[in-house]
């Protein structure tokens, strides 16, 4: 896939921002250097958890194998949580039995306690996602502790994950705004994103769990946690639940995150979060990184041509746009000088 836009023109990124996190030259699954920007798809975990459609182990490794047929190789693949809660990630040991290993991803798997943590170290992921709220009552609600005690339980789980082997990433849920307490104050964030760097993260993820923020928090709070997390690289996850969420990611790139989740399509959000509705749609991304002059190592029509197969398995559309109006210059316009 060519690094260039669609169009064939230059549109450089700022090359006076640097990189955010000075382990992101080490990352794996993409583009690590310079303005390349590295996707970590997130479909089959936090796209699928709350729809309302239930797959099957077969139907979700397809997913997967679509998305390292695009050229992607960070993937969060499954969660290991209590079936009961988030009976989408039931058969999360299957789909690792099943996933391909020989196309060189990098597969997540979500983990909130040591008995997800182990499950996880069993299935020979390569890399662990914990879960840090930064609000109690949301914490409470998501994982039935405080925010303090969801940083005992990454601090509990990040020596063994690196004794295993396994890269580690924290994601600092409702970093922008919380369903149940409002706005949260950025001296919070940074509280909480220093306290989870001091146990050695490869990598800090900041989210907008529930869709609230707009690109000057995003500048604000990367610049903040930037300060803080020593040499973590820096991620960040987006919903698209008030229509931000793409703003949001051309804001955090330009302020030098080179790292972005995002699910194909669009589909996902929270269970436990009220309206947290759709990540912002993989291709959508592409398209918007590739027009800004940024690679990122994937092929967007492929991607294109995996959304209506997700519909079709899904049973019911999705909110991505580009898979509806097309990638621009179409085929047809290419090399015609029109």
């Amino acid at each position: 896939m060519t690094a260039s836009p669609a169009d064939g023109t230059t549109r450089p990124a700022d090359s006076t921002t640097r990189p955010v996190g000075a382990a992101d030259a080490a990352k794996p699954g993409g583009p690590a250097e310079g303005t390349g920007v590295t996707i970590v798809e997130v479909s089959p975990r936090d796209g699928l958890q709350s729809d309302p459609t239930l797959l099957g182990t077969d139907a979700k490794v397809e997913l997967i194998t679509r998305a390292l047929g695009a050229g992607i190789r960070r993937i969060e693949a499954v969660s290991f949580v209590n079936p009961k809660r988030v009976p989408q990630m039931a058969d999360a040991d299957a789909v690792m039995a099943a996933v391909p290993r020989d196309l060189g991803a990098s597969y997540i798997g979500l983990v909130l306690n040591r008995r997800g943590f182990e499950r996880a170290v069993q299935t020979k992921v390569d890399e662990i996602n914990v879960v840090v709220v930064c609000t109690d009552t949301f914490a409470q609600k998501n994982q039935g502790t405080t925010t303090d005690g969801l940083i005992d339980v990454w601090a509990d789980i990040a020596e063994s994950a690196r004794s295993a082997g396994l890269r580690t990433s924290v994601t600092l849920a409702a970093s922008f705004g919380c369903p149940y307490e409002g706005e949260v104050p950025v001296e919070r964030l940074v509280r909480v994103a220093a306290k989870v760097a001091a146990h050695g993260p490869d990598e800090i993820a900041i989210a907008d769990s529930i869709g609230v923020a707009v690109p000057t928090d995003v500048r604000a709070r990367v610049a903040a946690v930037r300060d803080v997390i020593g040499d973590a690289a820096l991620r960040c996850h987006f919903h698209n639940t008030r229509n931000t969420g793409l703003a949001n990611a051309a804001a955090a790139v330009e302020a030098g995150v080179r790292v972005l989740d995002s699910s194909m399509a669009g589909i996902g959000g929270c269970p436990f979060a009220p309206n947290a509705t759709g990540n912002i749609p993989t291709e959508d991304l592409v398209y918007l990184l590739h027009r800004m002059g940024h690679p990122t190592g994937v092929d967007l029509d492929a991607l294109i041509d995996s959304v209506p197969w997700l519909e079709a398995t899904l049973e019911h559309g999705t909110p991505g746009l580009l898979a509806k109006a097309g990638n621009f210059p179409s085929a047809a316009l290419s090399g015609t000088g029109a």
